[in-house]
C-alpha cells in the first residue's frame, strides 16, 4: 500500500479507519496532498473528487443524512476551507456527524504575506462541536485530539474541525507505515428517564386535556410504531407532524398551515394547549410557530438526547433521552381522561380537506396547482428531497405517500446546498431520488451538477416562476422596482444549457396538461438524470394561494 510520507498524515488516515469513517470528499488543491495520496491509496475508504467545497460539503452532508455515519471532507488551505462553513453549519443544527480535515501551512507561514493562508485555527468556533488544532509533527498529543474530534461527531452528532499544518515537500510517499497512532475508545451512554420525572409529569399529562405533540425533521423508522398507535388512542392528545417527520397515522394532522391559517382568535384560544411536546428537529410551519408563542401552553417538554431550544418561548422541561426510550417509559404510566380536544381538530381538519379539494379543482395553472400534480404523482419507495424557501412550505399542504422518505435542509434552513445535498443523499441510498426545487435555489447551488456522481435514476423537478416567490406572500410586499430586484431576484434563465453542459435529459411543462405528460417521461427515464421544468407564473403565484387560505374557511 501507499502512504503519505509525512507522519501527521499517515496518523489522520489510520484514526479515520480505525474509527469507521469510511467516505471521504476531496477538494483537489496541494496543499492537502499528503491526505488525498492516503486516503485515495487505502481501499478501506470511499472517495469522492469534487471542486467546489461549498458543494463537496453539501454532498458530504446528503451521505452522512442518509447513513447515519461520520463523513470527512478534506480541502487545501487557504479560502477553500471558508467554503465548507454553510454546510458545516447545517450539520450543526441538524445533528448531522461532519468532519473537516483542512490543510493548513505552518505556523511560521501564516500573516507573513505567503499565498493561500488565512488564519485557519478555529475558524468554525462558534458552530463547531470541537476544533482540533494539530502541531506539525506526528505525536500522542496530536492523536488524541484527532480521536477525540471524530469521538464528539459521532457520540454528539455534529461537525468538528481538524486543521493540519504540512511542510512541503507533500508528494513524497512511502511503502512503510512509520507512525505508531493512538486509537481511544468511543463511550456513548445509554440514557433512561429519572424516575422521579416520570411519576411527576406523568402526574400533569393525566390532569391535562389538551396535550399537543409537535413533530419535526425525524429519519424514516427513527420511531416505532407501536408508541404511535399508543399516542392515536388518546383522546387528549393531538399529534401535528411536519412533511419530514416521516411518520403516518390516520388521526395525525399533517397539513399544519391548511388546518390552523384560517383560525379565529377564539378559535385559538379553544385549542390553545396546556402541554406541548415537542420533538425532531427543526419547525417549518411559521404560522404554528406564531400560534404556540401568542397562545402559549403551560409546559413545554422538548424530548432530544443532546438539545432542547426554546423555540416558543416556554420550555419548562428537556427530557435528554431518545423519544423511543421516552414512550417506552412514560407511556405505561398515561391514563385515560374524557377530552374532546382531539376529536375537535379532527373535525376542523377534515373541513378544510373539503375546502382544499374544492379550491384545488378550479384553481387556474400555478405553484400551487403544479405541486398538487406532482406530489400526487411521485412514484411510492422513493426518497424525496425538497429544497428550503417555497418547495418545502408548499409540500406541507399536501399529503405524500407514507412509502416515501421525506428530506430537507431545515438546520439552517438556506437555499445554499439542496442540490448537492440531494445528490450526495442520492449516490448512496438504496431509492430512487427526486429533487423538486426552486429556481433561486437551483441556480445558486447549479455547481451540484459539476461532478461524475450523479446517479442515472437522479431526477429534478424545478419550479421555475421567475425569481423569489416566497417573498410575495410575506407581509409587506410592494409591487415596486425596487422589490423586484432586490427581494424577489427577478430573472429570465431557465435550466436548458445547464442541461447540455452536464448531459442531463431536459423536458419543459407550463401548464397541467404538460407538466403530467414531463412527469411521466421523468420517471421512465432512468438511463441519465433528468430535470423536468416546471414554469408558472410570477405575479398570480402569490394571489392564489393567499386566497387558497381564504377558501379554507
Amino acid at each position: 500500500m501507499v502512504y503519505p510520507k509525512i507522519p501527521l498524515a499517515q496518523s489522520i488516515i489510520e484514526i479515520c479507519h480505525a474509527k469507521g469513517v469510511q467516505s471521504i470528499i476531496i477538494s483537489p488543491g496541494s496543499r492537502n496532498a499528503p491526505l488525498t495520496i492516503g486516503f485515495t491509496s487505502n481501499p478501506n475508504f470511499t472517495c469522492y473528487s469534487i471542486a467546489d467545497e461549498r458543494c463537496a460539503a453539501f454532498f458530504a452532508l446528503g451521505i452522512a443524512q442518509q447513513t447515519k455515519k461520520p463523513v470527512a471532507v478534506v480541502c487545501t488551505s487557504g479560502s477553500a476551507l471558508l467554503n465548507y462553513y454553510p454546510a458545516l453549519a447545517e450539520a450543526f443544527y441538524s445533528q448531522i456527524p461532519f468532519i473537516v480535515i483542512s490543510a493548513d501551512r505552518p505556523s511560521d507561514k501564516i500573516d507573513i504575506g505567503d499565498g493561500q493562508t488565512i488564519r485557519q485555527e478555529n475558524v468554525f468556533i462558534n458552530h463547531s462541536l470541537f476544533n482540533a488544532n494539530l502541531t506539525e509533527d506526528a505525536s500522542e498529543e496530536n492523536d488524541v485530539s484527532i480521536n477525540e474530534a471524530i469521538n464528539i461527531a459521532i457520540a454528539q452528532r455534529g461537525p468538528v474541525h481538524i486543521n493540519v499544518p504540512f511542510e512541503e515537500p507533500l508528494y513524497e510517499t512511502t511503502n512503510e507505515l512509520s507512525v505508531n497512532f493512538k486509537v481511544t475508545d468511543l463511550v456513548i451512554p445509554q440514557r433512561f428517564l429519572d424516575v422521579d420525572d416520570i411519576i411527576v409529569f406523568s402526574t400533569l399529562w393525566n390532569q391535562s386535556q389538551k396535550i399537543l405533540i409537535l413533530i419535526g425533521e425525524c429519519s424514516p423508522n427513527a420511531i416505532e410504531q407501536k408508541w404511535l398507535e399508543k399516542l392515536a388512542l388518546i383522546p387528549s392528545v393531538v399529534v401535528m407532524i411536519e412533511t419530514t417527520s416521516n411518520l403516518h397515522d390516520s388521526s395525525f394532522i399533517n397539513n399544519i398551515d391548511t388546518l390552523i391559517t384560517p383560525f379565529s382568535p377564539s378559535e385559538f384560544l379553544e385549542l390553545q394547549p396546556r402541554i406541548l411536546i415537542t420533538f425532531g428537529g427543526m419547525i417549518v410551519s411559521k404560522r404554528v410557530k406564531t400560534f404556540l408563542r401568542k397562545y402559549k401552553p403551560r409546559h413545554h417538554w422538548h424530548i432530544d438526547e443532546l438539545r432542547a431550544y426554546d423555540t416558543f418561548g416556554i420550555l419548562t422541561k428537556h427530557f435528554p433521552v431518545a423519544p423511543n426510550q421516552f414512550f417506552k417509559q412514560f407511556l405505561p404510566f398515561v391514563k385515560g381522561i374524557k377530552s374532546d380536544y382531539k376529536s375537535s381538530f379532527q373535525t376542523i381538519h377534515n373541513q378544510r380537506k373539503i375546502k382544499h379539494g374544492e379550491y384545488l379543482a378550479q384553481v387556474p395553472f400555478c405553484d400551487l396547482k403544479a405541486f398538487e400534480i406532482i406530489l400526487s404523482s411521485l412514484p411510492n419507495d422513493i426518497q424525496l428531497q425538497i429544497s428550503n424557501s417555497s418547495a418545502i412550505r408548499y409540500a406541507q399542504l399536501f399529503d405524500i405517500d407514507k412509502s416515501i422518505e421525506v428530506f430537507c435542509n431545515r438546520g439552517t434552513s438556506g437555499i445554499d446546498g439542496s442540490t448537492s445535498t440531494a445528490i450526495g443523499a442520492g449516490v448512496v441510498s438504496k431509492k430512487p431520488t427526486v429533487l423538486i426545487t426552486g429556481d433561486i435555489g437551483f441556480l445558486y447551488d447549479s455547481n451540484a451538477l459539476w461532478n461524475n456522481y450523479i446517479p442515472k435514476n437522479f431526477k429534478i423537478i424545478l419550479i421555475n416562476n421567475g425569481g423569489g416567490g416566497i417573498f410575495r406572500i410575506l407581509p409587506g410586499h410592494q409591487e415596486t422596482e425596487t422589490f423586484n430586484t432586490y427581494f424577489e431576484t427577478s430573472h429570465c434563465l431557465t435550466a436548458e444549457h445547464l442541461s447540455k453542459m452536464y448531459q442531463l435529459d431536459y423536458a419543459i411543462a407550463s401548464d397541467g396538461t404538460s407538466l403530467k405528460k414531463g412527469l411521466t417521461k421523468l420517471y421512465e427515464q432512468n438511463e441519465r438524470p433528468m430535470i423536468l421544468e416546471v414554469f408558472t407564473p410570477t405575479r398570480e403565484n402569490d394571489k392564489l394561494l393567499l386566497n387558497y387560505f381564504k377558501a379554507l374557511v
